[in-house]
C-alpha cells in the first residue's frame, strides 16, 4: 500500500535519487522543496515518488515537479500524489511538461488538465519547449 504524506528533511536523499533518475522531471535543488507544498509517496517504508507545488495567488497553484521511481511507475503513485495535491489546491492549477514527454501529457489530460500554450526554450539540458497545462478544481 502506498501512503501519501508531507515530506520531511529526511526524505531529501531519496527524492534527489528519484529526481536524478527521471530525465523528464525538473532538476532543482531538492532542499528548496521544503519551502513549498511537498508530498512524498511511501511504499514498504521507502519513498517511491514526490510532488512539489506552490500557491501563486488565491485560487491559483502550480505543480513544480512530479516524479516516481522507475520501479514504481504505472502503479498509481503519480495519480495518488496528484489527486492529493489537486484536492488541497482549489481553483486553477498549472504545470509545465516537456513537449516530447507524451506519456506525461496524456497522463495529465486523463486527469482533466488541458493544454493552454507552449514556451519555447523553457527547458535546458537539452533545450526544449514546455507545454503549459491547466486544471480547474472546485
Amino acid at each position: 500500500m502506498t501512503v501519501i504524506r508531507r515530506a520531511e528533511a529526511a526524505d531529501l536523499p531519496a527524492v534527489a535519487a528519484i529526481q536524478q533518475a527521471s530525465p523528464g522531471a525538473a532538476h532543482w535543488n531538492v532542499a528548496d522543496y521544503l519551502d513549498h507544498d511537498f508530498l512524498v509517496a511511501v511504499s514498504e517504508n521507502r519513498v517511491v515518488g514526490f510532488l512539489v507545488a506552490r500557491t501563486v495567488a488565491p485560487g491559483e497553484s502550480e505543480i513544480l515537479n512530479l516524479a516516481v521511481a522507475a520501479e514504481s511507475r504505472r502503479k498509481g503513485v503519480a495519480r495518488a500524489l496528484l489527486d492529493r495535491a489537486l484536492h488541497s489546491c482549489p481553483g486553477e492549477v498549472f504545470l509545465e511538461v516537456r513537449e516530447s514527454n507524451e506519456v506525461a501529457r496524456e497522463f495529465y489530460k486523463s486527469l482533466g488538465f488541458i493544454e493552454l500554450s507552449k514556451r519555447a526554450g523553457y527547458y535546458e539540458s537539452p533545450s526544449e519547449t514546455a507545454v503549459v497545462m491547466k486544471f480547474h478544481s472546485c
